[in-house]
């Protein structure tokens, strides 16, 4: 794939830890999303999100030969990977509580609701 898409083999590393990024973002977010649409906690958010750390931690793994069992990529991974399935979950949520409760609760914000007044 050299010098045919890139001029050298670091744009393709670049771009395929671009991808690896965005698959492992909108993953986290739809797995919050999940969680929420199947009405569980916050603990199953927080379990999804450390089994998806450890499946980022296998990409860059095998990908770009980073280290596998490493503690401090491992928790700077599942601390990315938690603030996108947190707020699919949070926002997810919010929707099904206005769209399902219409009559008790109105939207706050994006991440929350109140009473009806």
């Amino acid at each position: 794939m050299q010098g045919l898409f890139f001029e050298s083999d670091t744009g393709v590393r670049m771009f395929l830890r671009f991808l690896v990024l965005i698959l492992g973002f909108w993953t986290a977010w739809r797995s919050g999303k999940a969680a929420a649409e199947g009405w569980n906690g916050y603990v199953a958010v927080i379990v999804y999100t450390l089994l998806l750390g450890v499946a980022m931690r296998f990409l860059h793994y095998a990908l770009f030969q980073g280290p596998f069992l490493s503690a401090f990529y491992y928790v700077l991974d599942v601390v990315l990977l938690m603030a996108f399935s947190m707020a699919g979950f949070r926002i997810r949520r919010t929707r099904q509580m206005v769209q399902n409760y219409y009559w008790l609760y109105q939207s706050n914000s994006l991440f929350s609701w109140k009473n009806k007044d």
